[in-house]
């Protein structure tokens, strides 16, 4: 009790000293909380964040006596050897590997499997090679897709003084499917509102805080991976802009030679008006960034005459970067197809579908309709399945597929699941998009060779074209995706578009008959008001007095590989304009109205002048066609 009255009467004869100090505390305290919700917060505002994968590096793999063992992330794994395949998986799934000992013992090759993306969903598998750096010993690198988001919040101020605000997300254009349009701050509590895309009217989108003294706003975004801090991007090259703020203007430059497989060139070498291109070129890096729609074009690849002529990056992108093809990876699929059956592997046009699924005979009780169904059906977009991407209700949707996939409440093997996906026609009667077709094709690809897709694609056509980087998403059971959404660099991005243009050859290797290529590029018949072969689409353009015949592989948000074979011509170019319909400007109007003006032929006049076209393509998106009947 002693004690106690000393420490109350301590107390008593100090409080008055303290007291001042307390108040200027609580009320510099209170100044800073007031300041924070009244700071002008008008700019462009920048969140990142990076989820991995941490399981990345040198991969060492060594024989003994006792067995074989890996040595990676700074630990020795015990690999299982099993007719010449080597296998591993790291604790917690945060990696896998499965690679095979070539024929003379001086590689491995396979791939690395790494978990699913927080921001794509999918897992990817990635190439790897292991050469031999001694007896018994072999080295390589692991080199996963990179897991991360980045987000741009462009705000504003109107003129009542509230805030409008946009943003930016160049991985998935989450900020369009988002529809934000306005910013709320309330003391430090800050709120996004819009009209989020299919939700109808405007509501709360994100919300958050912002720090004391204005300098973080953090928001939250729980199906992005949690919270993101936003600070203000001043960078002067901040990669929100095509060329960052204020960009010198621009002057061409040759593509740099890097024993990729790419002979290079100048514009004036291979007969494409320098003016006009650097007039295109300069058009794009002008572009305003003023709203979510604005065009983001992040790289534009030319090669004329076999060798790349212009190679040009924007919004921070570069040529060893891994971009999203979207759907433009389904023709890299009919590229893959085609490049089996040139091989040799017991697959052609006229190959049943599910005979061959089934290992050589039909299931029993399968209706007429599947046991018509040809490889040919499933590469034109003709099987006559019930799956057309443009119904949520239809049974083989793709994103209804993959979502079920996700939650953990669907199929995870992609090709069982749309086996059992009821016909609404018969086969090659109706032109029906459906992504599930390719991925089935692909999926007939491994059946009919014994190996992983992904073995075929490396050894039939990485390979030859040094295509040694790319990550491929694979289904829950790790079969290669054939729908879509392969990672790929630029410059081998391109080499898909050459190969079909030298009719399937490349530096004198056949790797695609010339038949298969004719058949694929053809204008076969009509999918949504554009003419379609074998997962490559087929346009005509107007060209000085006349008109040219181009095919491309298309994908989502603006991602193309467009061959003009008349021009011996090859164009690659990769957006961010996911789910917006600004992303058909490759097609619709970059092609048409500036590349082609500026490509030259023998006989023009080099001095004239680049004359603009204005051409618009007949794109539709016809409403779903529900069939009156199905069959199973």
């Amino acid at each position: 009790m002693r004690l106690l009255s000393l420490a109350v009467e301590l107390f008593s004869r100090v409080r008055h000293k303290l007291l001042p100090s307390m108040l200027v505390f609580a009320t510099l305290t209170a100044f800073h909380t007031a300041s924070a919700s009244t700071q002008d917060l008008t700019g462009l505002w920048k969140a990142e964040r990076h989820f991995g994968p941490r399981a990345r590096g040198t991969l060492i793999i060594e024989r003994s006596a006792s067995g074989w063992t890996a040595d990676f992330i700074g630990h020795i794994f015990s690999l299982r050897f099993e007719n010449s395949k080597l296998t591993f998986v790291l604790p917690d799934k945060e990696g896998s590997f499965s690679g095979t000992l070539l024929p003379g013992e001086r590689v491995i090759a396979g791939h690395w499997t790494q978990p699913n993306s927080v921001i794509h969903g999918f897992q990817y598998a990635t190439p790897i090679r292991l050469g031999a750096t001694g007896p018994d010993r072999w080295q390589g690198r692991v080199e996963p897709v990179d897991d991360e988001c980045t987000f741009y919040l462009m705000v504003t101020r109107n003129a009542d003084g509230t805030l409008r605000a946009f943003l930016r997300n160049p991985a998935r254009n989450f900020g369009l499917q988002y529809g934000i349009a306005a910013l709320i701050v309330e003391g430090n509590t800050v709120t996004l509102t819009g009209h989020q895309r299919d939700k109808g009217s405007q509501a709360v989108i994100a919300q958050g805080r912002l720090d004391p003294e204005g300098r973080v706003l953090s928001l939250d975004f729980p199906d992005q991976g949690g919270t993101y801090d936003f600070v203000r991007d001043e960078s002067q090259s901040s990669p929100s802009y095509p060329r960052g703020r204020k960009p010198e203007r621009y002057t061409y430059r040759a593509p740099s030679l890097l024993h990729d497989g790419w002979p290079t060139a100048t514009l004036d070498e291979v007969n494409i008006d320098r003016a006009g291109i650097e007039k295109f070129i300069q058009m794009i890096i002008d572009t305003p960034i003023d709203s979510v729609h604005a065009p983001e074009v992040e790289a534009i690849l030319v090669a004329r005459q076999g060798k790349l002529a212009l190679e040009e990056y924007f919004h921070g992108f570069d040529r060893d970067i891994l971009h999203d093809t979207r759907s433009a990876g389904k023709s890299i699929t009919a590229v893959v197809a085609g490049a089996a059956m040139k091989s040799g592997a017991p697959l052609t046009l006229a190959t049943p579908v599910y005979k061959l699924m089934n290992g050589g005979s039909f299931p029993s009780g399968i209706s007429p309709w599947k046991r018509a169904m040809t490889l040919k059906d499933l590469l034109t977009m003709r099987s006559g399945y019930y799956c057309n991407d443009s119904d949520p209700a239809a049974p083989g949707n793709e994103d209804s597929m993959i979502d079920a996939m996700l939650a953990g409440t669907g199929d995870p093997d992609f090709c069982h699941y749309v086996l059992r996906v009821p016909m609404a026609y018969p086969p090659d009667k109706e032109s029906i998009y459906c992504s599930t077709n390719s991925n089935l094709a692909l999926g007939m690809v491994g059946r009919a060779t014994g190996q992983s897709p992904l073995d075929v694609f490396d050894r039939l056509i990485g390979e030859p074209l040094q295509i040694h980087t790319y990550g491929w998403p694979l289904d829950g059971v790790g079969h290669p995706y054939g729908g879509g959404g392969i990672r790929i660099r630029p410059r081998d991005y391109l080499k898909i578009g050459q190969l079909m243009l030298n009719r399937g050859t490349w530096n004198g290797r056949q790797i695609l008959s010339a038949e298969f290529v004719t058949q694929a590029s053809a204008p076969l018949h009509e999918l949504n008001k554009i003419q379609y072969g074998f997962l490559w689409w087929s346009i005509k353009y107007p060209y000085k007095n006349r008109t040219v015949r181009a095919y491309f592989a298309g994908g989502n948000g603006g991602q193309a590989i467009m061959v003009v074979p008349e021009l011996d011509l090859v164009i690659a170019v990769f957006a961010g304009n996911y789910g917006d319909h600004v992303g058909l400007h490759v097609q619709e109007d970059y092609v048409p109205n500036f590349v082609l003006p500026a490509v030259r032929q023998p006989g023009d006049d080099p001095h004239e002048p680049v004359i603009e076209q204005h051409f618009m393509t007949p794109y539709a998106h016809p409403p779903p066609v529900v069939p009156t009947s199905v069959q199973n």
